[in-house]
């Protein structure tokens, strides 16, 4: 594609976005984003960049302002903030994956946007060698029952994209990827591995609490401490950051095998009468 034909001026709304345009080497396109942006690509701070209203609450006067010939951003979210980008007037790109597949094909379309096909490609080969090391290395090994939440009141269960992560490291997805599910049913399924990544939250979800109000002192997760915060955008982030959580979730589904990484944090044991220790 002629270089005249890309988009010079970008506004990121979804930090996804921004780490695939930071992948292939075009981060300098991005005239403007939103805070999100800069706790996954912190060199988007590097110079200065407008910080907008994300895609829950994006408004359409921000977004003129900064004078962009392309908008990217995730749907679907509330139809009012959709509404405010297309009365921008800018071209619009509205990403909304769901499976690792989906990810690779928005990389593979942002790359293609910005006339750089070749280093999508390199960036979407580079994941899937990354998944498949992980799964290689877990052939073979036991399969505990894992739950993954991305949110926690309502309990909702980590995305689609996630439980194909689980299952490269090596452990079987408990519940359905991003429905809402009670913290009963969470209990009756017996998780040997609780992942807690909430929106949002970056590392700060407050595991020993939700153990206690959910009444999951007698899971084998918490008997065993087996009970992990991994950071809210290694997980949440439909870009090649989540390598970052697959490493993170590696460890806690087989510590025996992989090696701890940044990002994750353990639960402190908890005792209880109805806790029980049981070997893994």
């Amino acid at each position: 594609m002629p270089s005249s034909y890309t988009p010079r001026r970008i506004v990121s709304l979804q930090p996804s976005a921004t780490v695939v345009l930071a992948a292939v080497g075009e981060l300098d396109r991005v005239v403007a984003c939103t805070k999100y942006c800069a706790d996954v690509v912190p060199e988007i701070t590097s110079r200065p960049r407008i910080i907008l209203a994300d895609s829950w609450t994006a408004n359409a006067e921000q977004i003129i302002a900064t004078q962009p010939d392309l908008v990217i951003a995730a749907v679907p979210y509330q139809e009012k903030a959709v509404i405010e980008i297309l009365k921008s007037g800018a071209r619009f790109l509205g990403l909304a994956p769901k499976t690792l597949a989906d990810i690779y094909t928005d990389i593979a379309t942002i790359a293609g946007m910005v006339g750089v096909s070749g280093r999508g490609e390199a960036a979407i080969a580079g994941m899937q060698q990354h998944v498949e090391r992980v799964r290689a290395r877990t052939a073979g090994l036991p399969r505990p029952r894992v739950f993954c939440e991305e949110w926690g009141k309502p309990l909702i269960a980590s995305q689609a994209w996630v439980a194909e992560l689980v299952e490269a490291a090596g452990g079987e997805f408990v519940g359905a990827p991003g429905r809402q599910i009670s913290a009963e049913h969470v209990a009756g399924m017996d998780p040997e591995v609780v992942i807690a990544a909430w929106c949002g939250a970056g590392d700060r979800v407050p595991l020993e609490k939700i153990v206690s109000e959910r009444n999951w002192q007698g899971t084998r997760a918490t008997g065993a401490a087996r009970v992990y915060c991994i950071r809210d955008e290694y997980l949440n982030t439909p870009a090649p950051t989540l390598l970052r959580g697959l490493d993170a979730l590696a460890f806690a589904i087989h510590p025996e095998r992989f090696a701890m990484t940044e990002g994750i944090r353990q639960i402190t044991p908890v005792r209880s009468s109805t806790a029980v220790d049981i070997p893994l």
